[in-house]
């Protein structure tokens, strides 16, 4: 049986929304971001904004929430060449993927996260990424998550497993999966507080919560609010 979790936390909709995942399922849950030099930094105050909130408005969940950790990777920064790092102007390459992927960032984070569930006596290890919903990153994959999974249990000698709630949702059903979870305060709690945009902007509240509207983590966001609400209508 497993009983504790490391959720990999940048504090986004879809990582709270796996947080409050894990915190309905295990016993001891603790979080974990990364500074990679990300344009969009602002994710990093925020994450800190939704902990306090859930600590403070959930106390059904509360005294799960143990330790949040942050782990530096600016190597990502250096070895440049993304939307996400670079001050480039968001497209798509010739591979076909956008120039918001960059290249190995999910396998050093679930290494990483490897490492530190080891050493912190955690089972697994909650990740929020999609294939239902997604720019078509590899990394985010579920080949990519089993094959990781393998990887660290035969690297580490653990039988750690990497849960990914979101894996065949798309967004309008994440929304749905934080109402049925924590009901209209955790739906309000990820409109105010939790952060996606790529841009780092947090100047205008749309419906959804802040963003510029434009990049493809709004739109995402965006639309996926939009087909939930729809759905809630009909």
């Amino acid at each position: 049986m497993h009983t504790t979790a490391l959720v990999m936390f940048s504090g986004g909709q879809d990582s709270t929304t796996c947080l409050a995942h894990a915190l309905a399922q295990y016993e001891r849950v603790e979080t974990l971001g990364f500074d990679y030099g990300q344009r969009h930094s602002v994710e990093m105050t925020q994450r800190l904004r939704v902990l306090e909130k859930i600590r403070a408005d959930f106390p059904q969940w509360a005294h799960k929430l143990g330790e949040d950790h942050v782990l530096g990777l600016d190597v990502l920064k250096q070895i440049g060449g993304s939307s996400l790092t670079d001050d480039v102007a968001f497209a798509m390459q010739a591979d076909g993927l956008p120039n918001t992927f960059v290249p190995g960032r999910n396998l050093l984070f679930l290494t990483l996260a490897g490492a530190l569930a080891y050493r912190r006596g955690l089972q697994v290890i909650v990740t929020g990424v999609c294939e239902t919903d997604f720019s078509g990153y590899p990394d985010c994959r579920d080949d990519t998550m089993k094959a990781m999974q393998l990887a660290l249990n035969l690297g580490l000698e653990r039988r750690l497993r990497i849960a990914t709630p979101l894996m065949w949702i798309d967004k309008a059903a994440t929304w749905q999966m934080a109402q049925e979870l924590g009901g209209d305060a955790l739906v309000q709690l990820i409109v105010q507080d939790t952060h996606t945009c790529y841009e780092g902007t947090r100047e205008v509240l749309h419906d959804w919560g802040y963003g510029c509207g434009t990049c493809p983590a709004c739109d995402l966001r965006a639309k996926g609010w939009q087909r939930w609400k729809a759905a809630q209508a009909a």
